[in-house]
């Protein structure tokens, strides 16, 4: 198997060995079984945050394919929901929509599993993962033993977790959410884009199933939802995360740069905002590869690109906004086999 039959870059060279678990006692032996042999280990869920080298994985591949959601729920604390790792993310949005949970409505249509979504503190329009992640249950590789990591132990920041400071130290087997009951509504809607076409104020509420759908038109109209045939949207989403910079770094920004203060001071811009203003434009490229015609944060695929190529674009868009403006991008997907 190629691992561009499972990344949503459709890029990535064989695999020397593949394993698909569909139960968590699988996944665990699956991992152990690699590790007691001494071999490499690629957890692949969803693949939507995966850049894998032309030249394949020399080791062990785990499909994560577990399923499950189960809930315990009251009318005061709301709903604590426990979910498979394999379990679709998308999926799992619409599921607590459908049943009038309040929390995650905000991260509808990001591609990928459930168990993914902590390592990466996944957020968008407004909310994070570690609004309403309450533990996370995982098999500990170095202990050899199934541990569950309670909020306060998991290091969430913005698109960072524990799980990036010791990096396959630890394998998702379940995420438990605190979702609450709000009468079919949101929680404060905290982007100003998203309110704007929502019709409210930031800080108002909006009906859930509202939120969801337009948080979706809103990702599609920026080519952030998979479509098979649409190429346009055959991206790891956001290829570089937004950059946080120090109150002293910030005043060297141009006049019209975001800025968003951060509660420990810091400021955050927009990657998308300095990639366009370095001469980026929607639409750029090189042959197989280009920025998106719908948002220049996404690298994408037209069709029988290789990973390289991928990576000499976003070179090329990284070093074209350092030298513009001083500042060095970060890639948000994982590489493998591969590096900027």
């Amino acid at each position: 198997m190629h691992l561009s039959e499972v990344t949503t870059l459709r890029l990535g060279g064989p695999a020397r060995e593949v394993v698909e678990a569909t139960t968590e006692d699988e996944l665990i032996a699956a991992v152990r079984s690699a590790d007691e042999a001494g071999e490499p280990v690629l957890l692949v869920g969803g693949g939507s945050n995966l850049v894998v080298a032309d030249d394949g994985f020399e080791g062990t591949v785990v499909l994560i394919r577990t399923r499950g959601i189960e809930v315990s729920a009251d009318a005061c604390s709301g709903a604590m929901v426990t979910v498979a790792a394999g379990e679709s993310w998308d999926g799992f949005v619409a599921h607590a929509v459908a049943q009038d949970w309040e929390g995650v409505e905000a991260l509808a249509g990001i591609p990928g599993s459930v168990g993914a979504t902590p390592i990466q503190n996944v957020g968008a329009y407004g909310q994070e993962v570690a609004d309403t992640i309450v533990s996370v249950r995982t098999w500990d590789r170095v202990e050899q033993r199934v541990r569950t990591l309670m909020f306060t132990d998991l290091g969430f920041a913005y698109r960072h977790s524990r799980f990036k400071d010791e990096p396959g130290r630890f394998v998702v087997l379940t995420v438990a959410f605190q979702l609450r009951f709000a009468g079919a509504l949101s929680a404060p809607v905290r982007y100003a884009e998203l309110a704007r076409h929502l019709g409210v104020e930031v800080g108002a509420r909006a009906r859930l199933a509202q939120v969801r759908e337009t948080v979706l038109a809103l990702r599609r109209g920026k080519g952030m939802v998979l479509d098979a045939d649409d190429h346009d949207t055959w991206s790891a989403g956001s290829f570089f995360t937004n950059p946080i910079l120090s109150a002293q770094e910030a005043t060297a920004l141009p006049e019209g740069a975001p800025r968003f203060e951060q509660p420990d001071g810091s400021v955050k811009t927009s990657a998308a905002w300095l990639i366009d203003h370095a001469g980026f434009e929607k639409g750029f490229g090189r042959g197989p590869v280009g920025l998106s015609g719908k948002h220049v944060l996404a690298l994408t695929n037209r069709g029988g690109a290789t990973t390289a190529e991928l990576l000499d674009l976003a070179r090329e868009v990284r070093d074209g906004v350092q030298r513009e403006f001083g500042i060095r991008l970060v890639n948000e997907p994982v590489l493998v086999g591969a590096d900027l």
